[in-house]
């Protein structure tokens, strides 16, 4: 086995009289494709600058193997030493050599930058791409690339994938992109509270690895001082909890998808006349074979869609391609240049803010929400601040703490609290993931899941999108603009499909009958005792479960609760967490083998 490129050994690190980091001991092999990951705030971004050799520790080693490069993407790298886009790039190579620059042309050919632009002149996303190129000729052993998806649509994510699966060296990355994560590590490390753990597999463990250890260790600080336990374990209790997936919503996620592919399959107006009149404003937005264009660039050409309420519908493409252009036509706010855009009754339109315009920093977390009571009207429901501010990961002990003493992340869901408690049915979020932490995407997702308006959302995020919406809109270039049902996963299957369609050869009769048999000869016959068993007692065992569950809820409505008996408040909260748990997953039981029992009839 080769012995590792570079390795942390014992290494702490303060920042002032905080510690960062405690003996943390680190090796990174050739073979080595890591995720790194933690909360907002934990010192990731450090850690990788004391990997890189920039930020020197308080204390311990640092060895890198003789011979051996180690190349750095930073969150916000600064081009301002270089004139063009040509220079920064070609300041990457390793050797500098002036044969070399062949590789810079064809880095900025690939990822679709002019090498003469000026670095002055170059938007967020051309910088990073810049950056990007920068790193990938250098031909490094260990790449460290710091949130290299910020601001990339799906078309070059997906670019870098791909180079970087073929790439020879270590790779060390740090992103919110799950779907990028999964796709590219076989390693995870986990800096949580100065501790590095390490799991040696990809991210698509990491979850439940963390859940367990979180669970191991909640269950021993029962065993030690409450005092300890407040301190640790709020922090924690959150995240797990969402983390766990709500199988019961994936449920009717896709019971939505299947319908939103009957309304999409449907040709005609009859049947689509006939939903419009069934109640007011189930129709949200009807666009008839809208035409936009900027000079002679065609945004999008003869596109009807009618979106219905409840759906949630995702719009993906190029940047560049028009997808806000098609956000502000879908909504009304800019008219089609021909066609037409008929919008719903009653609408109450909220648009997410990302510019945090609706927080000031010298307000408490309390004053932001509160107009003075203790609870709070989360679209149209009363809510006492504490219970809600629960919901998004805050502490009861940061009610009264000022935002500007708030993380970004943290500013970032008081920000998500406040939008989303507004009134509305229609939710218009423009790249809600960009900059976001793990942490708030999770519980974005959370809170619009639960949502029971009609959702429109821009997203470069594959996993965000296959996780929320019921249909993709695919701004496919040249004003092609096409919709499929499903998530980005069910559109890059059915685009495929599509396009092989015309040249994809039938199968032979006897090969389709000799599947079919082997299919029902591999089925069960019949449903076992034990599967009869639990489809007779399930439905009393959810039916109790929903009645604890509304009596918790009922009691935690009570306006006083909390300040009568805090420790009530929070048990009926842990309660109610717990009942909800299992109430998915009894859902789930009972939809598999109800599914299995119509399979077999």
């Amino acid at each position: 086995m080769a012995p590792p490129l570079l390795t942390l050994t014992d290494m702490a690190l303060r920042f002032g009289a905080t510690p960062l980091f405690n003996g943390v001991d680190l090796a990174i092999g050739e073979e080595d494709r890591i995720s790194l990951v933690g909360r907002n705030g934990a010192g990731k971004s450090t850690l990788m600058k004391i990997i890189r050799g920039t930020v020197e520790p308080d204390s311990g080693k640092r060895f890198v193997q003789p011979g051996c490069h180690v190349t750095y993407l930073e969150q916000d790298p600064d081009l301002s030493a270089y004139k063009t886009a040509h220079d920064f790039v070609a300041s990457g190579l390793v050797s500098n050599a002036e044969h070399e620059n062949f590789q810079v042309d064809i880095m900025l050919g690939e990822i679709g930058l002019d090498g003469a632009k000026g670095t002055s002149t170059l938007s967020g996303g051309e910088k990073r791409r810049a950056a990007i190129a920068r790193a990938l000729v250098a031909e490094t052993d260990i790449l460290l690339l710091d949130e290299p998806t910020n601001h990339l649509d799906i078309a070059t994510i997906e670019w870098l994938e791909d180079k970087l699966r073929a790439w020879r060296g270590a790779l060390v990355l740090i992103s919110h992109d799950r779907a990028f994560l999964n796709n590219l590590t076989n390693t995870t490390l986990w800096l949580d509270r100065g501790i590095v753990r390490r799991l040696d597999k990809g991210f698509s463990h990491f979850e439940k690895w963390s859940e367990t250890i979180l669970e191991q260790e909640a269950a021993e600080r029962a065993k030690l001082d409450k005092l300890i336990e407040k301190e640790t374990d709020w922090s924690h209790k959150g995240i797990t909890a969402r983390r766990k997936r709500n199988m019961g919503r994936m449920r009717k996620l896709w019971e939505l998808r299947e319908k939103r592919a009957e309304q999409i399959a449907v040709q005609g107006s009859a049947r689509l006349a006939t939903i419009s009149e069934k109640t007011s404003g189930k129709k949200v937005i009807e666009a008839h074979k809208i035409h936009a264009a900027y000079g002679d660039t065609v945004i999008l050409k003869d596109f009807s869609i009618k979106i219905l309420r409840g759906d949630r519908v995702g719009i993906i493409g190029p940047n560049g391609a028009g997808k806000t252009t098609l956000l502000k036509l879908l909504t009304g706010e800019q008219q089609p240049d021909q066609g037409r855009v008929k919008l719903g009754t009653n609408l109450e339109a909220t648009f997410l803010d990302q510019n945090r315009s609706l927080i000031k920093d010298t307000d408490t977390v309390w004053e932001t929400l509160s107009d003075g009571s203790d609870h709070i009207m989360v679209r149209g429901n009363p809510r006492h601040i504490i219970s809600y501010i629960k919901d998004f990961l805050f502490d009861a002990s940061q009610a009264h703490s000022p935002v500007g003493s708030l993380s970004g992340g943290e500013k970032n869901r008081l920000l998500l609290a406040k939008t989303l408690a507004q009134p509305t049915n229609l939710l218009v979020l423009d790249e809600p993931t960009n900059d976001l932490d793990m942490d708030t995407l999770d519980l974005l997702q959370d809170v619009l899941s639960d949502y029971d308006g009609t959702l429109l959302l821009v997203s470069h995020d594959r996993d965000f999108l296959d996780r929320l919406v019921t249909s993709t809109i695919a701004m496919e270039g040249n004003g092609d603009v096409r919709e499929y049902p499903g998530g980005y996963s069910d559109y890059a299957r059915q685009r495929k499909n599509r396009i092989d369609a015309p040249n994809k050869k039938k199968e032979p009769k006897e090969q389709k009958k000799k599947e079919e048999r082997e299919k029902q000869q591999s089925k069960p016959k019949q449903l076992s005792y034990k599967h009869k068993y639990a489809l007779e007692n399930l439905p009393g065992e959810i039916e109790e479960l929903n009645k604890r569950i509304e009596a918790l809820e009922n009691k935690l409505a009570e306006p006083d609760l909390y300040s009568q008996d805090p420790d009530l408040f929070n048990k009926c909260t842990e309660d109610l967490e717990k009942y909800a748990s299992q109430l998915a997953e009894k859902e789930d039981e009972w939809l598999e083998l109800e599914m299995l029992k119509e399979e077999l009839s």
